[in-house]
């Protein structure tokens, strides 16, 4: 089987122009100038970004996505999954209506806390933690059966954030992984490792470079994560203390086919019409290819 080249395989995240489902958290560019941005960077697909962004009903969302010639890559979902009196399923299955009716291949789950926000989150008791890898494994199934991949993305301020909670969602669930580069290294764990140890696991790709200063501060709490994202933590592939070549470099000789969506969470200040999220974008394509050509892929 002919693999298609990374270069192929690179998608948006509208989170790298500043479109996040967070109350607050910055400036929200119009769908407009975030695709037709997507587009002359040469970039071929994009996930459908937070509720709201692009039209909620399925066929005008496929048609959105086509009239800038981008194909749909996924959606991240945000879901509470460790409350036994809450039923993620239909939640989920609204996502995945969406998904199925433009092509796309990935549901990329993070389990929610059910506050708003990524600056916080309680502890998962052992009741939580066999709830959650209960409906884990529902919605991987229910995934399989509209033909998609269900994925979990460990992520800052959810109930799935650090390594070992990885761990343990790989160990007691069959869901995919969402192996976000950024998100795990904040977290406290260790991306490279991973994709090492994991990677017939992932099957799918947030590619994230982060500053391991802000990242440390978030980690004891000097900081919340919104003060370190509008501080600067997230920075160009390549800028930034993740090894993006050592990641790509497993990870696409284990045999991955699938997409490295780059995401440089980013907050754009109200009022800054200065900013310009497309420069960074950029710079880590062209960082982005030139690992994949140092490795052969």
């Amino acid at each position: 089987m002919t693999t298609t080249p990374v270069a192929g395989r690179i998608a948006g995240a509208p989170i790298s122009w500043g479109v996040c489902e967070v109350p607050g958290w910055g400036r929200q560019l119009e769908p407009g100038t975030v695709l037709s941005q997507m587009r002359a960077l040469g970039l071929a697909a994009t996930e459908f970004g937070p509720d709201g962004f692009l039209p909620d009903d399925p066929q005008t969302k496929a048609a959105t996505l086509a009239g800038y010639d981008l194909k749909a890559v996924g959606q991240f979902v945000p879901v509470v999954l460790h409350d036994p009196e809450h039923d993620p399923l239909p939640e989920v299955e609204r996502a995945m209506e969406g998904l199925v009716a433009a092509g796309a291949s990935t549901v990329v789950l993070a389990a929610a806390t059910g506050q708003d926000g990524y600056d916080d989150r309680p502890v998962l008791d052992e009741p939580g933690w066999a709830t959650l890898l209960g409906n884990l494994d529902r919605i991987t199934e229910a995934a399989a059966a509209h033909g998609l991949v269900a994925t979990l993305h460990p992520h800052v301020g959810t109930m799935v954030e650090s390594g070992a909670e990885t761990a343990r969602v790989l160990a007691g669930s069959r869901v995919g992984l969402c192996l976000d580069t950024g998100h795990l290294l904040i977290g406290g764990g260790d991306p490279v490792a991973i994709a090492r140890e994991h990677p017939g696991r992932i099957a799918h790709v947030h590619l994230k470079d982060v500053r391991l200063d802000w990242a440390r501060l978030v980690q004891v709490g000097q900081e919340t994560y919104t003060a370190a994202v509008a501080g600067g933590m997230y920075v160009p592939l390549g800028k930034g203390d993740v090894d993006i070549a050592a990641i790509v470099s497993a990870l696409e000789g284990h045999g991955y086919t699938g997409w490295y969506v780059l995401e440089q969470d980013t907050i754009l200040a109200e009022g800054d019409a200065g900013a310009d999220p497309a420069a960074d974008v950029r710079a880590s394509i062209q960082h982005l290819l030139a690992v994949a050509s140092a490795v052969g892929a």
